[in-house]
């Protein structure tokens, strides 16, 4: 049976100061994601998605990351990983407040001095109760009356009720009741939780035109009276807990790892908590009372200025209407080799087909998988799910496929972490379609992305693959860049039926064809890459190593990365979210540049290039560099061996992410970063929207690609507000001083 084994974890081998902090270097990533909420050119409802993204993606770190920090810290736990940096738990947590706080801080500023004012001015208006017009106010106390009063709970706090249990994430109000009239003490306290079965945002009667709304909380807060008869309400709050959700569970030991799961879920809603979020203007009594039942520290504590809890905001940019104030919608394209064949199978065995999401559809991975489920010459069909949207058109097929007859095996990863719960109900609902589920190897997460099809034709059977950097999910295939290639190529073939075999049963010692599957070997084949582009430089020959994804962690391939850099690999790391490599240190990473874009599009996909001395190789991965997806996940890569699609991705994509200069931001070696600041006479290049006009015409796309080629390391040029210049050698190819003409958005 197929078992992961301790993996030897080279230490490393530079100075700890030469290494970012994982959880800062987050922290930097999330002030990115702020700063898009900060930039008056990003379309007014788009701020408000960057406020609750922002917010969203806090919630997370505490949940995950800050709350492993303290059980380190109070419970004696050892880490996962270590960090390289050196720096303790207490340090790493004192660093994260004083961070954090400040972010938090800056981005209820920008709520409230800027994106208020700004969509009152587009008609967009938040409403308090002094606020309602009488037509209004009765809408509102009908509501109350009808809707919301039923639904609510009033909690009592006293030593015959002691103080609820909160759930994770859950918005409160807690009440100062004054006792006048009645026995017993004069001061009490209740809780009243939000119900999140209601809509958050209550839209009010429209009134000229205007978008007029209330908060839930407050529409509660103002008639929380009716609530406790016989009190006075002298005072209330808003108040929201963030607890630890790490699941824990050891599956040595599970017998039904659906049910531990679904036991581990449960226990999630009363985890220790590690945050509170309240009202700027609460009454300290509320403060101390709650920090003592929840047994936080005062730095644990987030006083607010505005709404507790901004990823509510998201309703409003979901809603229908106020299109000027969002994005231009993306209409996906269908790729082009798809779009000239009706056959889609045909298509696939002509030639390897790449499709760039959201670019272009991800519907051409749903039809792969209809296709499959209803072609009768098709035999089999396996896929690795790993997150989807509830209601997938690739799960029905996958369903319809089982119901008509074929073997259809889908390996269902229960472990993604906060959807546990869905993966679990479309497991059971594949199973009772006929579909054989199966729930990974023990011990690790199956994080890659591969579908295969084994089909019977004229001259014998032949297998189809997909593999893709990104999920099968046709949610987010249109706000993440992901890239999928689909395949004929036997070797492909036979290293995907290995690869089901390894997941569903007892195989192993595999010899693979041309994947690199994690844990065995992915570690170390991307070291020996990175490796074989030192020895080039070493030896005078063309060396240049560009590498997309989304976090750099894993100290041995950070130290792998800093000897290229010492041999002089001219080295481009695009790396949308944690770096732990610091660039730019003398005699150390001169010629690593490290940059970051965030734009609309959540930046996926990774893409891994190496010169490899004139004859470039390109790899596409389901893995960060990571010691989690090294040596704790089953993770792909696989390369691009078609010529026309590797021409693609050296002469189209990735110019087009080197050549960035709005959205790119740029890691200093204090693991601080900057926007870009354009040279005279410099063309904007957004990348994302030049893709998207690349996919969108073909005579457009020559004129892009001509103006970006070759691919090549934009000179440095200063970081905006008077932060330092970025020095370092030269490209070790010409430097071409034009750029793609398109507008900033």
């Amino acid at each position: 049976m197929f078992r992961v084994k301790k993996h030897h974890r080279p230490k490393p081998r530079y100075p700890s100061e030469h290494y970012i902090n994982r959880e800062l270097s987050w922290l930097e990533f999330n002030g990115r994601v702020l700063e898009e909420a900060q930039d008056s050119s990003t379309p007014l409802l788009e701020r408000v998605k960057f406020l609750s993204i922002f917010s969203s993606n806090l919630d997370e770190f505490f949940e995950v990351r800050v709350a492993g920090l303290k059980e380190q810290l109070y419970a004696g736990l050892e880490p996962q990983d270590y960090g390289a940096d050196g720096l303790d738990p207490e340090s790493v947590l004192q660093l994260i407040d004083n961070r954090t706080h400040e972010l938090v801080a800056e981005q209820y500023r920008v709520l409230r001095e800027e994106v208020d004012p700004a969509l009152e001015e587009h008609g967009v208006e938040r409403v308090r109760n002094h606020q309602l017009t009488d037509k209004e106010r009765q809408f509102v106390e009908r509501l109350f009356a009808s809707d919301i009063y039923p639904v609510l709970t009033p909690l009592a706090i006293d030593p015959g009720h002691p103080f609820p249990h909160v759930h994770n994430k859950s918005l409160n109000i807690a009440v100062l009741l004054m006792n006048r009239d009645g026995d017993g003490p004069k001061e009490l306290f209740g809780v009243v939780q939000v119900p999140s079965v209601l809509q958050r945002i209550v839209e009010l009667p429209p009134d000229g035109g205007r978008q007029r709304f209330m908060l839930l909380e407050d529409l509660i807060g103002e008639r929380v009276g009716e609530l406790f008869g016989g009190f006075e309400i002298v005072g209330r709050a808003v108040f929201r807990v963030t607890r630890n959700t790490d699941l824990d569970i050891d599956e040595d030991e599970a017998d039904d790892l659906l049910r531990t799961i679904e036991e581990s879920l449960r226990q999630r809603r009363r985890g220790e908590a590690v945050r509170l979020e309240m009202n700027s203007d609460a009454d300290e009594r509320f403060v101390r009372l709650l920090g003592e039942a929840l047994r936080l520290r005062p730095s644990d504590l987030y006083l607010v200025d505005g709404p507790v809890d901004l990823t509510g905001l998201m309703d409003l940019c979901t809603k229908e209407g106020s299109r000027h104030l969002k994005h231009e919608p993306l209409v996906p394209r269908p790729a082009p080799a798809f779009a000239e064949s009706a056959d889609i199978f045909a298509a696939i065995r002509e030639r390897d087909i790449l499709v760039h999401h959201p670019y272009e559809s991800f519907g051409a991975v749903v039809d792969f998988i209809e296709r499959a489920a209803d072609d009768p010459d098709v035999l089999a069909i396996k896929q690795s799910l790993y997150r989807t949207s509830v209601s997938s058109p690739v799960l029905n097929a996958l369903a319809r496929a089982a119901q008509n007859g074929k073997q259809v095996t889908a390996l269902v990863e229960l472990k993604a972490r906060f959807d546990e719960a869905n993966n679990i109900a479309w497991a059971r609902s594949l199973e009772q379609a006929g579909v054989h589920v199966v729930y990974g190897v023990v011990g690790v997460k199956t994080h890659c992305k591969v579908a295969l099809v084994v089909r019977r034709e004229p001259d014998g059977i032949r297998r189809y693959v997909h593999q893709s950097t990104g999920n099968y999910n046709p949610t987010t295939a249109r706000i993440y860049t992901d890239i999928g290639l689909f395949t004929a190529d036997p070797d492909f073939g036979e290293d995907a039926s290995e690869l089901f075999n390894l997941l569903t049963g007892y195989s192993q010692g595999h010899h693979w064809r041309k994947m690199v599957v994690a844990p065995r070997g992915l570690r170390e084949r991307t070291q020996g890459l990175i490796e074989r582009e030192r020895e080039s430089a070493a030896a005078g020959h063309p060396a240049r190593i560009i590498a997309k994804m989304n976090a750099l962690v894993e100290p041995s391939i950070i130290d792998a990365l800093y000897d290229a850099s010492r041999s002089g690999v001219q080295i481009d790391l695009l790396v949308r979210g944690i770096c732990c490599l610091r660039p730019g240190l003398s005699g150390v990473s001169e010629t690593i540049r490290v940059t970051s874009i965030v734009d609309k599009f959540l930046e996926h996909s990774r893409i891994f290039y190496f010169e490899n001395g004139g004859k470039p190789e390109v790899y596409l991965a389901s893995a960060d560099w990571m010691p989690r997806n090294f040596y704790r996940r089953i993770e792909v890569m696989f390369p691009v061996l078609d010529p026309s699609v590797k021409r693609r991705i050296i002469e189209e994509i990735l110019p087009v992410y080197l050549g960035d200069n709005v959205k790119t931001r740029l890691l200093l070696s204090d693991g601080r970063y900057g926007r870009l600041a354009s040279a005279d006479g410099d063309s904007p290049v957004r990348s994302q929207v030049v893709l998207q006009d690349l996919a969108r015409s073909t005579h457009e796309a020559s004129e892009v690609v001509q103006r970006l080629r070759p691919i090549l390391r934009p000179p440095a040029t200063p970081i905006a507000d008077g932060k330092a210049a970025v020095v370092g050698k030269e490209s070790m190819r010409p430097a071409d001083p034009r750029r793609a003409d398109v507008p900033v958005n």
